[in-house]
């Protein structure tokens, strides 16, 4: 028989205090708030009382705690319940008291569909509104006294803005100029400097003649030409024409304004003011949010008051510069692409503000909190976050969208938010039934490891019928998760694993070293970054100018996160205000590293805005206060700072501080038990493993201290995960320091999943050669990073072999010298 030997140190007891106590209590049998939520689809009108009772009681026997109700067509026949009817109130008043009645929370979407706010109330002039216009080219010297062809009026709706003439340039058009001017969402680099336009391009500013005066209410102009070939710009605005959607007709109109305060008051007077005004007492305590939804609603770059919103926000007038939008260059290129940034920027701010600030408010005055999918949209994604209550993401069966997690979570961190919400498990018509909690866990687990704390499982479809099975669907879209399931009686010690976590997720602060600052620029989506053991946030601009501090060497923030370096991003880009208040946080005694600026994006106050970057960047770079040469993980190291965490083989992970404990989730995301040699940055410090699938605690029976690290072999099953949580020591008590089986260390070494080699893979029309592709090496790279369940429709991507027509996936496969298919 072999020795086993355990060589102890003496560190003191462990001992539970009140708190820790209280928490290991509370993980054990987690509140109700900590429970996992669902989309509720109401489906074209298909609402009965008898179907919300079924529907709530089902959710809150499995352990459901809330739903975030939408109303969609998703091409369900039309039901006898119209959108926003009287008898429609009604039952919404009703689903408030039944859930009421069970303990539920609601979450109110703020119009019918799944995108945007509008409704049939919003009119066309409180809609989202675009630039138009019209050319009419005049050869001088002349007089002309004519009729200006008005631009497009769509919905009927037109109105002015300005009339300009202008020397009539050459062909030459400033290149993607339907994104720099927002008709379309592209994110575009603020250093970006395309290549010089031909002589003669330029339209110079003084040139520029406004016409505004001389044109009568029906087009008609009056105007002296002077010699030349002119052309006459009439500018105006009319609506996008973008509808809320996929909305039934009942529910369905015009999206609002977002760039005015008055059209989401439009929107909210049409429908949440009146639910709300319906619920009485409930509101504030059963219908506890409203929500907004992923932007699917496409852009607009205009509003009433835009030329003086422009004006206030940019400290200059852009009329001289509405021909830029047309894409006609004036001045210079420089000159106009500095217009466009600031163009964009000003569309995101009255967007951040009058949309998102504005529904705050609104929901705030009455009691409700603001839930947002804050990304896509025509504006810097991640300040949009930071005006809802709680910041949503999304992730998809098979891996997609995930980067919107971390995005998000970002938001949710820098912003002060506890509660991140994630749209969890979307699926398109591939799902056919096919999942259940075992194989959609370790998706889920790899949600809590990038920041998401609260699973609002999509979807589950109203079912209006007590006695048909499966019963309603949402057309192709979504993980069903109904009553109707027939697992779904099971699902409790489930939704007990993910209130668990949950519940442990939502404690103290997430911990990061690294905080990455995201360029000034809009729209601005995610840029994400590898984490090589040290966990990192985003942050926005307007975060480092207004709630960025240092104390003790430290970036803090008001809500208590912090970080060790700020990385500045990879652009040469910045304005004044931001380098001011980075040189303020190098002052203090931030570390920041990052390539040198050498000019201002924007137009305002140019050119002395490109001196004032070059002599501060002249200040801090060319004086070595800010590190230009390092990564962050090389800056980290010199500080004699190591990962946070590894594991050998890899495993995900995430890191929570609450005063004095350290709580790590770790989870094992492949389909084999793993065994990995885990190390983490934690001294001094008591480990034990909270177990989220029973609520069991136990001390970690092995561990080795290594300097400001601690060692702990951990085994995990299959889609395993576990809580490591490091409670301080007081008193006495012997842990296993060193483990040696014959002298040897018995930390055993990383274990190797088996290897799945994908052999034959096809894609296509079965039977039928000629709409069939060979896909074996897609499978097989998609297999190499992970990746065990993917959408087939992925397959398509780049050679539909047979575009509208259904297609299968045949795979033939070994693992571990057997063979499957």
């Amino acid at each position: 028989m072999k020795k086993l030997i355990a060589l102890l140190t003496v560190l003191g007891t462990l001992t539970h205090g009140t708190f820790a106590q209280d928490l290991a209590r509370q993980f054990a049998r987690p509140p109700a708030s900590a429970r996992p939520w669902v989309y509720w689809f109401w489906l074209n009108s298909n609402i009965t009382r008898e179907g919300i009772t079924a529907d709530l009681q089902a959710m809150q026997r499995v352990g459901i705690g809330g739903v975030l109700i939408m109303e969609v067509d998703q091409g369900v026949p039309v039901g006898p319940v119209a959108f926003m009817s009287p008898r429609w109130r009604e039952l919404f008043k009703f689903a408030c008291s039944e859930a009421a009645r069970l303990g539920l929370e609601i979450n109110m979407n703020d119009d019918a569909g799944w995108n945007g706010s509008g409704g049939p109330w919003i009119t066309p002039e409180q809609s989202m509104q675009k630039v138009v216009w019209t050319e009419t080219t005049i050869d001088g010297p002349a007089h002309f006294a004519e009729k200006l062809a008005q631009p497009q009026a769509s919905h009927n709706f037109y109105r002015d803005i300005a009339v300009l003439a202008l020397p009539a340039p050459g062909p030459y058009r400033i290149p993607d100029i339907q994104a720099k001017a927002e008709y379309s969402r592209a994110y575009i680099r603020p250093d970006n400097r395309p290549l010089e336009p031909p002589a003669g391009s330029a339209i110079p500013r003084e040139r520029i003649v406004d016409l505004t005066a001389r044109m009568e209410p029906d087009g008609r102009l009056t105007w002296d030409v002077p010699a030349g070939h002119w052309t006459v710009l009439r500018f105006g605005h009319t609506t996008t024409g973008m509808e809320n959607n996929p909305a039934p007709a009942s529910g369905r109109g015009l999206e609002c304004d977002k760039l005015s305060p008055v059209g989401i008051q439009a929107q909210f007077d049409g429908m949440m003011a009146k639910l709300i005004a319906d619920v009485g007492p409930a509101a504030g305590k059963t219908l506890v949010s409203t929500h907004i939804d992923s932007w699917e609603n496409g852009t607009q770059n205009w509003t009433t008051r835009m030329r003086e919103e422009f004006r206030k926000r940019r400290g200059y007038d852009l009329l001289p510069f509405l021909p830029v939008v047309t894409g006609r260059v004036v001045d210079r290129l420089e000159i106009s692409e500095r217009f466009l940034w600031d163009w964009r920027q000003t569309i995101s701010d009255l967007l951040v503000d009058n949309y998102a600030g504005r529904m705050e408010q609104l929901a705030q005055a009455r009691g409700l909190r603001l839930s947002i999918e804050a990304y896509d949209g025509p504006c810097d994604d991640m300040t949009y976050a930071g005006r809802a209550d709680e910041p949503m993401c999304e992730f998809w069966i098979g891996g997609g969208a995930f980067q919107t997690c971390k995005e998000m979570a970002s938001a949710a961190h820098t912003y002060g938010h506890r509660i991140l919400g994630a749209e969890s498990f979307t699926a398109d018509n591939h799902e056919r039934w096919l999942q259940h909690p075992a194989t959609i866990k370790a998706l889920g687990d790899r949600a809590f490891c990038e920041g998401v704390n609260r699973f609002v499982f999509h979807r589950y479809a109203m079912q209006p019928w007590l006695n048909y099975r499966p019963g309603m669907t949402m057309g192709p879209w979504g993980l069903h998760y109904e009553r109707t399931e027939t697992w779904w009686q099971m699902s409790p010690a489930w939704h007990r694993y993910l209130a668990r976590c949950q519940y442990l997720l939502r404690q103290g602060r997430f911990v990061a070293d690294i905080c990455y600052l995201q360029p000034e620029a809009a729209p601005q989506g995610f840029q994400n970054h590898n984490r090589h053991g040290y966990d990192f946030d985003n942050c926005t601009p307007e975060v480092v100018r207004n709630r960025m501090s240092v104390r003790d060497g430290r970036l803090v923030l008001p809500d208590g996160m912090s970080y060790r370096v700020l990385v500045l991003p990879d652009v040469r880009t910045i304005t004044p205000p931001l380098l001011r208040k980075i040189k303020a946080l190098v002052d203090a005694g931030a570390t920041v590293l990052g390539p040198k600026p050498v000019r201002s994006p924007s137009l305002s106050d140019y050119p002395r805005c490109d001196d004032d970057i070059k002599l501060l960047a002249a200040e801090l770079w060319d004086q070595g206060k800010v590190i230009a040469d390092k990564t962050p993980e090389q800056v980290l190291a010199g500080m004699h700072v190591p990962p946070d965490f590894s594991a050998a083989p890899p495993l995900r992970w995430i890191h929570r501080r609450d005063g004095e404990l350290e709580i790590y989730f770790v989870a094992n995301s492949s389909p084999y038990p793993v065994e990995a040699n885990c190390t983490f940055r934690v001294s001094g410090k008591v480990p034990e493993f909270w177990q989220p699938e029973t609520g069991g605690i136990e001390r970690v029976p092995a561990y080795t201290l290594a300097g400001d690290t601690t060692r702990i072999p951990i085994r995990l099953e299959p889609s395993g995960s576990v809580f490591v949580v490091f409670r301080p020591a007081a008193g006495r008590f012997d842990p296993v320091a060193r483990l040696t089986r014959n002298g040897e260390p018995v930390l055993p070494p990383p274990s190797q999943a088996p290897k799945i080699a994908i052999v034959k893979a096809s894609y296509g029309v079965l039977n039928d050669p000629a709409r069939t592709r060979d896909v074996r090496t897609k499978v097989q790279a998609l297999v190499d990073a992970g990746e065990s369940s993917f959408p087939v429709a992925r397959m398509a991507e780049g050679d539909d072999p047979a575009f509208m027509v259904v297609k299968t996936l045949v795979v033939d496969y070994t693992v571990a010298g057997k063979s499957f298919e």
